[in-house]
């Protein structure tokens, strides 16, 4: 597989992407790095679920990892998001990046539409428990094979959960996630959660 852009060039390009100015805590929204958003997406592309196929963003808010599935090929991606200003933030970006991202503002539980692979980073929990459950099932719904980003802590709930939907889950890679004091509710000046990357295989198992 051959690619134009390497992952160190996809990583500076994403750093290019602009965080939210006035993040909501209810929907956890916080910046995927860029660091971790470039290697998530370029492993994506070297297991073949990225160029050429459909990928969708499931929660996306700025919209850098439909970005970064555009920039290594997909052939059509999809930002969906409840937010409308996330929306806007997210099309700016795209512009910024040179690439074309169909944004679609809804509720991740309304998505009908059927894509290839989806590549999400969904709220964590940290404010609503098991607040990403809703996004690895429509997940299992709609893709082949999706790419998340979780609370490592979550994992035994995580794997269980789509053992039981008769799907395969692989725990890829770990992260340290550095969130910075962003809301009134943060004790401290940043914090580092361990974050795990989940790769469902839903079809062909």
């Amino acid at each position: 597989m051959v690619t134009a852009l390497k992952k160190k060039d996809l990583e500076i390009a994403l750093q290019k992407v602009r965080p939210f100015t006035d993040p909501n805590p209810t929907d956890e929204q916080y910046p995927t790095p860029a660091s971790i958003a470039a290697d998530m997406v370029f492993l994506a592309y070297s297991q073949g679920d990225i160029a050429g196929l459909k990928v969708a963003d499931l929660g996306c808010g700025t919209g850098v990892l439909g970005i970064a599935a555009a920039l290594l090929g997909a052939s059509e991606v999809i930002g969906l998001d409840k937010d409308r200003s996330a929306l806007d933030l997210a099309e700016e970006n795209a512009k910024g990046a040179g690439v074309g991202i169909r944004l679609v503002h809804g509720d991740v539980g309304g998505l009908k539409e059927k894509v290839d692979t989806v590549v999400m980073n969904p709220p964590f929990g940290s404010q609503k428990k098991h607040a990403d459950r809703p996004f690895l099932e429509k997940a299992m719904e709609v893709s082949g094979v999706s790419y998340s980003l979780h609370n490592a802590g979550t994992q035994d709930f995580l794997l269980k959960l789509v053992s039981s939907a008769g799907k395969r889950a692989e725990v890829l890679k770990r992260y340290k996630l550095e969130i910075p004091h962003t809301f009134a509710f943060h004790k401290k000046a940043k914090q580092d959660v361990e974050v795990l990357l989940l790769r469902i295989q839903i079809r062909g198992d």
